[in-house]
């Protein structure tokens, strides 16, 4: 059972991965054909009604060509220096500890209040909204507070505090949030029948929280992490842009970098671009990941 449940992940990874490289090619040629259309009419196209100003100018400053974008990749600023795709790559691992402890900070504290507030309809009611209006916050508008008060107010720990320590806590403000939610409505989605029955055994708040709601709430909650995982991912980025993270490239930085030499060489802040998305699905294949192997075994058990 086991090694037909393997092949079929495996055949259903396999089929998701051609689908996406599929839509990556049909992507580049829809943009290669934009650019050659608006290069055949002399960007004149921007001028009809239906197309106005929504659509960039195809020259290379606006759309560079995709041949000239991938080769970017291979290059270096400098002779013999580090190329573009190596930096990138020890961005992507600088940025990905911000984000992870940024998601663990967050789950912890996102798990925390929706157990609270599953536990009382009055406490749901009176925080929920407060919870919903943190989300309106802008990061620019804290991240200077936060990383004054990190260096300022947290000398007395056993570490030193260190810049991406406050970009994590930045980017944790974004991912509790989904998982508060989430976790409210999967800690509440278990029936009435059984609840009722665990509370005829006499069972605990505790008791029912660990063995009706919290599995219960599994699919809720790997859905928050899903979207946790790919804020913290973004949080860490505009935090590492906000901030000026010292101790690391991060790729925040690398793409503010890219911006200020935009003019120069443009094809550069696409390479910025490419990274930061392939690190936000690395981060959400590992959360997939974990959920198919524990929500799997979960199954198994509950089968035996």
């Amino acid at each position: 059972m086991g090694k037909k449940l393997f092949l079929l992940l495996n055949k259903a990874a396999v089929r998701r991965i051609l689908i996406f490289i599929a839509f990556l090619v049909l992507l580049a040629l829809a943009y290669t054909a934009y650019k050659a259309f608006g290069q055949a009419l002399d960007d004149r196209q921007r001028d009809w009604w239906f197309i106005g100003s929504f659509f960039p100018r195809t020259d290379d400053r606006n759309m560079p060509p995709i041949l000239d974008i991938l080769s970017e990749f291979g290059k270096s600023p400098r002779i013999g220096g580090e190329t573009y795709i190596s930096q990138l790559f020890s961005g992507a691992l600088f940025t990905l500890r911000e984000a992870f402890v940024a998601f663990v900070v967050g789950s912890i504290v996102g798990l925390v209040l929706a157990v609270l507030l599953a536990q009382s309809k009055l406490a749901e009611r009176g925080v929920m909204p407060w919870v919903i209006v943190s989300q309106t916050i802008p990061l620019i508008a804290i991240t200077p507070l936060v990383v004054l008060w990190g260096q300022a107010n947290l000398d007395f720990l056993p570490w030193e505090w260190k810049t991406w320590m406050s970009v994590s806590v930045i980017a944790s403000y974004l991912t509790f949030f989904p998982v508060a939610v989430n976790g409210v409505r999967g800690l509440l989605s278990p029936s009435s029948e059984h609840l009722e029955l665990m509370q005829s055994y006499g069972a605990s708040r505790v008791s029912i929280l660990w063995k009706i709601r919290f599995p219960a709430s599994l699919p809720f909650l790997f859905t928050a992490f899903k979207l946790a995982a790919t804020a913290a991912v973004v949080g860490a980025i505009v935090g590492e842009i906000s901030t000026g993270v010292s101790g690391g490239q991060g790729l925040g930085k690398l793409i503010f970098e890219f911006a200020r030499t935009y003019a120069a060489a443009p094809e550069r802040l696409y390479l910025g671009v490419i990274g930061a998305g392939i690190t936000g699905l690395f981060a959400f294949g590992l959360i997939v990941l974990v959920e198919k192997t524990i929500l799997n075994s979960t199954g198994q058990q509950i089968r035996e």
